[in-house]
C-alpha cells in the first residue's frame, strides 16, 4: 500500500515531523528489526570485560654512572633530564632517585594518555638529549610501565603428578605450552613463576675443606674456571681464509664435577669429589615456589606447583581469550596426562567478566519485565506493549553507538543502561500518554487517527525535548572527573546521553507508529464509536 498522504497536517517541532514522516512509512518495521538485530549483535561481539581496563602510562630511565657520586649524578645527569622531561605534553609526576653510580627517573602521565604513544614521546625525549649528558655515563635503558597489559586473566598452576619425571621434562614441557599460548591472537604477555633451573648441585663437607686446608673461594674459582663455556672464534689465515673452531663445554655430566681439580695437597691434586658429594638437580637456594594442595576422596595431596600467568591486550575480550587458552589446554591434556602432569586454572578472569555481564543482562531484562507489569496497571496492556518495545529498541541503538566507539561491555558499561533504564521510558509515556488522552477526550470524535496521533505527538515535543536535555546536561561534568575515578565512571557520561537522546528518537518515531497499529477510539460514554475513522492495518 502506498504511503497515504499527510501533507494536510501541520506539525511544528521535530516529534511530530518524525511521527507524521514514519506513520505509514513502509521502512518503518524494517527499521525496528534493523535496530534490535544490531543491539543483539553489538551484545555478542563486544569486547567482554568485567571492569573497564584503564590505561595507565609511565615509564622509568636508569641511567648508569660508572665513578659517579650520588651529588653528581643528581647535577649533571637527573636534574637535566627532568627539565627535558617536563616538556612533554601529559606528564603528571615526575620521582627520580641519585644512587652511587646511576641515576633513576620514574615518570607518571595523566591517566588516559595512550600508552603507545607515551612511551614513544619519553624514549624521543631522551635521546634527543643525549648531548647533554657526560662521555662517561653509559646508554640509558628506558622501560616503559605496562601496567594495563600486566595483569593476568589466566592463571594456571602446573604440578607434577609423577614423581619419577625429571624436573627438566616438566618445566619444558611447560615451557613449550607456554610459547604456544603467547601465540594465540590478543595475549600480550605470559610468565612463568615458582619454576626452577637446572643445575649441579655442590655439597661440600668443612671438615674436609678443613683437613686440605682450602676454601671456598677456591672452590669457586676451580669451576668457574672450566665451567666457562669457549665461544666460537673466527680468524684469519695468510691465504685470507676464515678458520671457524669452538671449544666444548667442559661440564656436562655430574663425573665432569667430580673430575675438577680445586689444588694440590702434599704434592697429590685435590679433586671436587674428595671434599665434596656432587648431585644433578635444581636451583636448591631459590626459595621463591608455591604449592598446590588437592582434596580428592577425603585425601589432600600437595605437590609443588609452576603458575603460568596469560595477559590480554586492552580493550580486546576477555571472555575470547580465556577461552581460546583454555582450549589449547585441552587439546594437549591427553599429553600431560601422559607425562604425568596435573593442571589447574586457578583464575578465569574471562569467565568471571562473562558471568558478571550475564548477571547483569538478566537484571536488564528483569527490569524491563517489571516496567511493563506496572505500566499494564497505569496504561493499560496495550499502551504498555508499545512502551515496552521502545526500551530494547534504546538500548539496541546505545550498544551499537558504544560498539562503533571502541568501547567494551562491563561492568560499568551496563550500569550505566541501568541508571539511565527508568529515564528511557519517560519520553515514550509521555508520547503514549498524550496519545491515550487524546482517544479519551470530548473532542476526539471529530478527528481522524492519524491527525490524533501526529498532533498528540508534536504536542509534548518541546517539553520533552528540553526534560530529556537538561539531564543530559546533568551527566557531562562526569566527562571531566580526572584521575583513576574519572577513567573509571567514564562509561556513564558516555552512555547515559546517547540513549536518552536514542529514547526520544525511538518515542517520536514506534509510538505513534504501534498506536496506529494497536490502539483504537472506545466509546467511554464521552463520544460514539468511531469505526470509520480509524486506520488500521495497512501500510
Amino acid at each position: 500500500m502506498k504511503q497515504k498522504d499527510l501533507s494536510h497536517i501541520q506539525v511544528k517541532d521535530i516529534a511530530g515531523k518524525l511521527a507524521k514522516a514514519f506513520l505509514y512509512n513502509p521502512l518503518t518495521p524494517v527499521l525496528a528489526v534493523f535496530l534490535l538485530a544490531i543491539g543483539y549483535l553489538s551484545l555478542e561481539i563486544m569486547p567482554r570485560e568485567e571492569d573497564p581496563q584503564i590505561a595507565i602510562s609511565g615509564g622509568s630511565i636508569i641511567v648508569p654512572a660508572p665513578g659517579l657520586s650520588p651529588k653528581e649524578v643528581e647535577k649533571i645527569i637527573v636534574e637535566p633530564l627532568e627539565q627535558k622531561i617536563r616538556e612533554i605534553k601529559g606528564v603528571e609526576h615526575i620521582y627520580s632517585m641519585s644512587l652511587e653510580n646511576v641515576g633513576i627517573i620514574n615518570v607518571m602521565y595523566y591517566i588516559g594518555q595512550n600508552r603507545e604513544i607515551s612511551n614513544l614521546k619519553l624514549y624521543d625525549k631522551v635521546m634527543q638529549n643525549m648531548d647533554i649528558m657526560p662521555k662517561e655515563i653509559m646508554m640509558p635503558l628506558v622501560k616503559p610501565f605496562d601496567i594495563d597489559i600486566d595483569i593476568p586473566i589466566v592463571n594456571i598452576a602446573f604440578y607434577q603428578k609423577n614423581q619419577h619425571l625429571p624436573y627438566p621434562k616438566f618445566l619444558e614441557t611447560v615451557e613449550n605450552l607456554k610459547k604456544k599460548i603467547a601465540e594465540i591472537e590478543n595475549v600480550s604477555k605470559t610468565q612463568l613463576k615458582g619454576q626452577h633451573k637446572e643445575q649441579f648441585n655442590i655439597g661440600v663437607d668443612l671438615n674436609k675443606l678443613k683437613g686440605y686446608h682450602l676454601s671456598m673461594g677456591q672452590i669457586v674459582k676451580a669451576i668457574q674456571a672450566i665451567s666457562l663455556k669457549v665461544p666460537n672464534v673466527d680468524t684469519e689465515t695468510k691465504e685470507k681464509k676464515i678458520v671457524v673452531f669452538g671449544v666444548k663445554n667442559a661440564i656436562e655430566t655430574v663425573d665432569d664435577v667430580k673430575r675438577i681439580m680445586v689444588a694440590q695437597y702434599m704434592g697429590s691434586p685435590i679433586y671436587i669429589r674428595d671434599i665434596a658429594t656432587v648431585t644433578d638437580g635444581i636451583d636448591i637456594q631459590n626459595k621463591k615456589e608455591a604449592d598446590i594442595i588437592l582434596k580428592k576422596e577425603n585425601k589432600v595431596q600437595k605437590y609443588p606447583q609452576i603458575t603460568l600467568s596469560v595477559s590480554k591486550l586492552a580493550g580486546s575480550n576477555a571472555v575470547m581469550v580465556a577461552n581460546n587458552v583454555k582450549a589449547l589446554l585441552e587439546k594437549n591434556k591427553e599429553r600431560l596426562e601422559e607425562l604425568g602432569i596435573g593442571y589447574k586454572i586457578t583464575r578465569d578472569y574471562g569467565k568471571r567478566a562473562n558471568d558478571a555481564v550475564n548477571e547483569l543482562v538478566e537484571h536488564l531484562i528483569i527490569t524491563i519485565v517489571i516496567i511493563a507489569v506496572m505500566l499494564v496497571f497505569f496504561l493499560g496492556f496495550k499502551e504498555s506493549v508499545i512502551v515496552t518495545f521502545t526500551v530494547p529498541a534504546i538500548l539496541s541503538v546505545t550498544l551499537f553507538i558504544a560498539y562503533l566507539s571502541g568501547q567494551t561491555i562491563n561492568r560499568i558499561t551496563l550500569f550505566a543502561f541501568l541508571l539511565a533504564l527508568g529515564l528511557l521510558v519517560d519520553a515514550a509515556i509521555i508520547v503514549i500518554e498524550n496519545i491515550h488522552r487524546h482517544l479519551h477526550s470530548h473532542d476526539s470524535e471529530h478527528k481522524d487517527m492519524d491527525t490524533l496521533l501526529i498532533k498528540a505527538t508534536d504536542e509534548i515535543g518541546a517539553p520533552t525535548n528540553i526534560a530529556t536535555f537538561a539531564i543530559i546536561m546533568t551527566m557531562i561534568p562526569m566527562l571531566f572527573v580526572g584521575g583513576m575515578m574519572g577513567a573509571f565512571m567514564k562509561p556513564i557520561p558516555l552512555n547515559v546521553p546517547v540513549a536518552l537522546v536514542a529514547s526520544l528518537l525511538v518515542a517520536y518515531i514506534f509510538t505513534p507508529y504501534l498506536s496506529r497499529k494497536l490502539l483504537t477510539y472506545e466509546d467511554d460514554g464521552a463520544h460514539k464509536h468511531h469505526h470509520g475513522n480509524t486506520s488500521k492495518g495497512g501500510m
